[in-house]
């Protein structure tokens, strides 16, 4: 998968939730313990009762691996519980447990086949772990039952992309766009793809009125550093990383956009160094 692409898969799954910074190398998250995904941890002295919706709140400042148990133990509780399997896939998909992600979100699509948000959930995983032809039909379908939500549509411009199916893409991203005009991650998403096919300076423009959103997440910023280190703006890429992200997460990045843009050979375009990873 390309820089550009991984970025904007990140910004798909991130819709619903906070979006977090991965760097643009190929560093992965760790994977989550089996035991997350089964819910195998110690549940001996907590009661059997569901959370609070107080309590499940809370459950959105914690870690991923906590959050992996204790929707683990509220599926134990209620196993038709759709809320707890999709924020339990998620937890998992947050940890790179891709495998695990569709797993657990599958017995929810077993219950409810037209769950929306466990739709987009499994969608998400398969695109997560770069099988985006395999979340086409899943996004479709939540396409279908919510017309009117542009999330689907940006996720599916993301499979179409990964399927290497542009033209389907494109439609999407743009679809995604006329439902949200003024969602950042709509933007985003499309200024990516207009990036990877060799629009840098139409990318540049959709990112900037992209961050200058209320409300636009961290990744939207974070991708316009992207698209600006890989041009060549090395200063005004580190500038903008270093507003969100730690320093040895910036040195990382900043690290592999010098080699993609040092090591491209003559004649190759800005298109080719966008896909090279």
């Amino acid at each position: 998968m390309s820089a550009l692409a991984a970025t904007a898969v990140a910004l798909a799954l991130a819709s619903g939730s906070q979006a977090s910074a991965l760097p643009w190398s190929k560093t992965k998250p760790a994977a989550a313990p089996v035991a997350a995904a089964k819910g195998d941890a110690p549940t001996a002295t907590a009661p059997r009762r569901k959370a609070t919706p107080a309590e499940r709140a809370a459950v959105a400042r914690m870690d991923p691996l906590a959050r992996a148990a204790f929707w683990a133990r509220e599926l134990d509780v209620d196993p038709a519980d759709a809320e707890a399997g999709v924020q339990l896939s998620m937890a998992l998909r947050t940890m790179g447990s891709y495998d695990d992600a569709v797993a657990a979100i599958g017995r929810t699509l077993a219950a409810q086949p037209d769950n929306v948000e466990a739709l987009m959930e499994l969608a998400k995983s398969h695109v997560g772990r770069g099988q985006g032809f395999y979340a086409i039909d899943p996004a479709r379908r939540a396409q279908q039952l919510a017309p009117r939500d542009w999330r689907p549509p940006s996720l599916l411009g993301v499979a179409y992309e990964q399927a290497q199916r542009d033209e389907e893409a494109l439609a999407a991203h743009r679809l995604a766009l006329s439902l949200a005009p003024d969602n950042p991650s709509a933007i985003s998403n499309l200024a990516l793809f207009q990036a990877s096919h060799g629009q840098p300076a139409e990318a540049e423009a959709l990112l900037r009125k992209a961050i200058a959103r209320p409300g636009a997440p961290m990744a939207v910023r974070q991708n316009l550093a992207l698209v600006l280190g890989l041009q060549g703006r090395l200063d005004e890429a580190e500038k903008l990383a270093r507003q969100d992200l730690p320093p040895e997460l910036v040195a990382n990045n900043m690290a592999w956009l010098r080699a993609a843009t040092a090591t491209a050979p003559a004649g190759r375009s800005w298109q080719d160094v966008g896909r090279s990873q």
